[in-house]
């Protein structure tokens, strides 16, 4: 055998080898993550002793009986999943839309237009997203209460316009993939600049405002902090500020009970993440393209 063909026959074990390597640390780390989801899941099929015998099992004697049990207990008390649901289903939606069509526009902006104050503008944003938002809070507390918009969905809603971190990554994403040629010609074709935006950027740019649309959507829905100030009545608490008043007295013993909140919780996020997730691997590879 020639010294050619041994080489090569080494570099394809190598390989192999490599491959395996590979795949055995992405299926652990898989089951890493997904461990604690499956877990909060079984836990939602046992009675609390069950719970507090072996939460790391997925046995359960009935699991259909706690189930119900788990459900009927937690529908007695405060925690009001429709409610809930609903509130968190309008911050976080209307959060969302707000978030990635007025930070994609910000970007385009600052990509396509040659202005004078464009990189100082630039680096405010930069310097905005180092700040962090509990600095701010007292002072946006205040502000909310002098208007009188405390206990308002809106107040959660209407910041989300400004995102400078969306911002950011939609501006990388569009140095990478923009072509001004193709804005060029839509001009020329007497395109107006909202029309080029809405209907030229914005599909290029639909890999970018999915992931984003991901982030700012599972940033609003867990979002507890804001809320838990801002809303003090029981009809305005969003999700997350109901599963929070689970640790209560009236649940400290009802741990079957908490996992189903917590479920209900997350399962609007999976469905999302199911729906948009083919996007984000796209979205984030080019958005991290400087050019």
């Amino acid at each position: 055998m020639s010294d050619n063909a041994i080489r090569t026959s080494s570099i394809k074990k190598n390989d192999t080898w490599l491959k395996v390597v590979i795949y055995v640390v992405a299926i652990f780390f898989s089951i890493m993550t997904l461990f604690p989801f499956l877990m909060m899941l079984a836990n939602c099929f046992k009675s609390s002793d069950e719970v507090q015998q072996s939460a790391l099992t997925f046995w359960s004697a009935d699991p259909f009986g706690n189930f119900k049990k788990n459900w009927t207990f937690i529908m007695s008390k405060e925690f009001k999943p429709a409610v809930g649901f609903m509130n968190s289903f309008i911050v976080a939606t209307c959060s969302t839309l707000l978030n990635v069509y007025f930070s994609s526009l910000t970007a385009y902006a600052i990509s396509a237009y040659e202005w004078k104050f464009r990189d100082a503008f630039n680096g405010m944003i930069m310097a905005i997203m180092m700040i962090p938002g509990t600095v701010t809070t007292i002072g946006f507390y205040q502000m909310v209460y002098k208007l009188g918009m405390v206990n308002k969905l809106s107040i959660l809603i209407i910041p989300s316009i400004a995102a400078p971190m969306t911002v950011f990554f939609m501006r990388q994403y569009l140095q990478a993939s923009l072509s001004m040629e193709i804005v060029q010609s839509a001009r020329i074709d007497g395109a107006g600049e909202f029309r080029i935006f809405n209907q030229i950027v914005v599909p290029l740019m639909k890999p970018a405002i999915a992931t984003q649309a991901i982030f700012a959507y599972v940033g609003s829905w867990n979002n507890l902090f804001m809320p838990l100030i801002l809303l003090t009545d029981k009809e305005k608490r969003t999700l997350p500020v109901m599963v929070s008043l689970l640790t209560n007295d009236s649940y400290r013993t009802e741990f079957g009970a908490v996992y189903v909140g917590l479920f209900i919780t997350v399962l609007p996020l999976i469905v999302v993440y199911a729906f948009l997730s083919r996007y984000i691997v796209e979205g984030v590879a080019l958005g991290g393209v400087k050019s």
